[in-house]
């Protein structure tokens, strides 16, 4: 069994913020790949399905993003799982808008949801980094970050997550070079 857990912040007010797209991740591969109804459990919402004959756990925290990581320790401590079980789907200022990485272990750069999920667990988890670019000056990232997508970022937006969702079956596998590569090859022939 596999948690994925799309990071965000619960509420109709922030559901297109920038800092949410990672519950927006988690929808779309539980509506593309048909799991279960969303769930309360471990202090968030859980929906499970099959992605490529692996069992995964989707998770969206429902705790705000600055204390994900107790949701996240909830749900792996019940299965008895590791960090090596767990992928987190999260936004990153660091990458390009609409671009996708995909790496174990690293830093916080400053995400309240990862610096959670580090304090509870350790670092050693995948991460799903989804870019949304950085605003160019650190005084904006804040505003930025807990802001909306633009119009002009939703058409780019979709047929990113639609992406993620098409190609998970390879992160559930365990091939991210391959998942960020579909991903990408998907992205082009969008444009």
């Amino acid at each position: 069994m596999q948690i994925w857990v799309g990071l965000g912040n619960p509420g109709a007010q922030y559901a297109m913020h920038r800092h949410n797209v990672g519950f927006m991740a988690a929808d779309l591969i539980a509506d593309t790949h048909r799991f279960g109804p969303w769930q309360k459990k471990f202090r968030g919402l859980v929906s499970e399905g099959r992605i490529a004959q692996q069992r995964i756990l989707l998770l969206k925290p429902q705790t705000f993003m600055n204390v994900s990581g107790d949701s996240v320790q909830q749900a792996l401590h019940f299965y008895k799982l590791d960090e090596d079980a767990l992928t987190v789907f999260h936004d990153e200022l660091d990458l390009a808008p609409m671009k996708v990485k995909v790496k174990v272990g690293g830093g916080v750069a400053g995400h309240n949801g990862l610096r959670s999920i580090n304090a509870a667990l350790g670092p050693d988890f995948r991460r799903v980094r989804i870019g949304i670019g950085h605003p160019g000056h650190k005084d904006r990232v804040t505003n930025y970050v807990l802001g909306n997508y633009a119009k002009s970022e939703m058409e780019p937006l979709a047929d990113l997550l639609a992406a993620i969702a098409s190609e998970a079956g390879w992160l559930a596998e365990g091939n991210d070079a391959r998942f960020m590569s579909e991903v990408a090859l998907r992205l082009q022939g969008s444009d």
